[in-house]
């Protein structure tokens, strides 16, 4: 199951692999697909070796993906599952049969990945790694989230059996475009002529575009009122779970039709049961980690907030997303705000956080006593678990930035000391 993993690799092979990440991630993103065409070609083409299932949105891909890939196992399937970005380590993004790839063996894969010579991104070189690990481990389906959009996304290279657009919010607008028909553009851009593409709830102008630019390529689509709702509700907590799950199960029946293999109720009660997805309202402990970093995924958030007499947020936000937005979100929810810098260098400065802070408590009425600034990720846990302590039932939020969550619920999960825990694992490239 996700989030129940084997000890990740640390060989030689996998240290020269991360070193490699290291340089590589320092380049940035390049969207286009011409590199990963010359790569795969290189390679043999091994995304065209196994059917996929690829999955688009700006929140609730990965839910969605980890569900199908949960549901497919029980009914006796080989999968792969890509998903990004990592919360800890870089095997995450790559799983068969639910547990990460071994590190050394693809730092070994990596090594065919350079002799083609092609200078490929950091998400490029993930993507091919993951086609090379599944048409080797000769799954039966393959399970992609995008990483960023979808029409120059590494992961649109795939041969897809089924299609799926969870959601469409304001996201990475300055990649993706400045409003939701520009967004909805290069998301439904991964349609394909004769696959079909299922659709979550979208907002109507989303889904008009969506269903314009589908519909052109060849694409049949279906809405949510052309596939039946969730049977049971998810492991994943969470109302907005209903209709990912409600996804995943659509696109779990038609690739095992696909495949000769009809589903059965009990494997798609028991996938949905056994579901485990790390970062998204987990709770440890007092700690509830949750990785939403952008306004939709803020809203999600709060309306899943367990009861709690005192409430404090925990939060870092890197600088190309709406801050002031997302905490105007969060803060009314909580008693206190404990601001910081998460271990990335886009992070935005805790005193600028406190001041997006400050507007909402001038422009709002609500609870929220103070905010609170510190520099360490570590001492910020500290501090807002020493308050959130002084109840019984109080409870810290870990929210705001994938960066944030990966490194703290590391800390918590290994049961380290908050206040004078060691620095933050940055072992692996940040996600």
């Amino acid at each position: 199951m996700i989030g129940s993993t084997p000890a990740p690799t640390t060989g030689d092979a996998y240290r020269r692999f991360l070193a490699r990440l290291r340089e590589v991630r320092s380049h940035g993103v390049s969207l286009g697909l011409d590199r990963m065409l010359l790569a795969l070609e290189r390679l043999g083409h091994p995304e065209r070796r196994v059917p996929a299932l690829h999955i688009a949105g700006t929140n609730g891909k990965g839910s969605c993906a980890a569900m199908a890939d949960s549901i497919l196992r029980k009914a006796g399937f080989r999968t792969g599952l890509f998903t990004s970005p990592h919360l800890t380590r870089f095997t995450e993004r790559i799983r068969i049969d639910g547990d990460p790839v071994d590190g050394d063996h693809l730092g070994s894969l990596d090594v065919s990945v350079v002799a083609t010579g092609v200078p490929l991104t950091y998400f490029e070189i993930s993507t091919v790694l993951a086609f090379l690990a599944f048409a080797e481990a000769k799954v039966d389906v393959a399970v992609l989230e995008t990483g960023l959009g979808g029409r120059l996304d590494a992961t649109s290279t795939c041969l897809p059996s089924a299609c799926a657009i969870t959601s469409i919010a304001l996201d990475h607008e300055a990649i993706l475009g400045p409003t939701i028909s520009h967004i909805a553009f290069e998301k439904a851009s991964i349609a394909r002529p004769g696959v079909p593409m299922f659709l979550g709830p979208l907002v109507p102008e989303a889904e008009r575009r969506v269903i314009e630019v589908a519909t052109a390529a060849g694409a049949k689509v279906l809405g949510p009122g052309d596939y039946p709702p969730t049977p049971a509700a998810p492991a994943l907590p969470g109302k907005h779970q209903l209709a990912n799950a409600a996804l995943a199960v659509a696109l779990s029946r038609h690739v095992s039709a696909a495949l000769g293999r009809p589903l059965g109720d009990q494997a798609v009660l028991d996938g949905l049961a056994a579901v485990r997805w790390p970062g998204r309202l987990e709770r440890v402990g007092e700690v509830l980690f949750d990785c939403a970093h952008n306004v939709e995924g803020t809203q999600a958030l709060v309306a899943a907030l367990p009861e709690s007499s005192r409430r404090v947020l925990v939060t870092s936000i890197v600088r190309d997303k709406n801050a002031a937005g997302m905490l105007a979100v969060l803060a009314p929810f909580f008693d206190r705000v404990v601001v910081t810098r998460s271990p990335s260098e886009r992070a935005l400065a805790p005193e600028a956080l406190a001041a997006f802070v400050a507007e909402t408590r001038s422009s709002a009425s609500h609870h929220l006593r103070d905010v609170v600034r510190v520099a360490s990720p570590i001492d910020a846990l500290a501090v807002a678990r020493a308050y959130a302590g002084e109840v019984p039932d109080g409870l810290v939020v870990v929210a705001g930035s994938i960066f944030l969550v990966g490194a703290l619920r590391k800390l918590v999960q290994e049961g380290g000391d908050a206040g004078a825990g060691p620095a933050l694992d940055d072992s692996d490239p940040l996600p």
